[in-house]
């Protein structure tokens, strides 16, 4: 897919586990685990936007185009 998912860089960067994003924005860790490997079909903007409030970066530093 040439969208890369970042988010396990940002946790690493925010130092900040996956289960405690995955309650501070209010979804399943599971679901956060799907959208960690890249295997989501698609993004809410609004689970977007509270993952970028939590970890304070931009939707940039979470998701990347490249080609394939």
């Amino acid at each position: 897919m040439a969208i890369i998912v970042n988010l396990d860089v940002m946790l690493a960067k925010r130092k900040m586990r996956s289960k405690e994003l995955a309650e501070i924005i209010g979804i399943t860790t599971a679901n956060l685990s799907i959208l960690k490997s890249g295997k989501a079909k698609a993004v809410r903007f609004s689970t977007l936007e509270a993952i970028c409030k939590a970890l304070d970066c931009q939707p940039a530093d979470i998701l990347e185009y490249q080609k394939d």
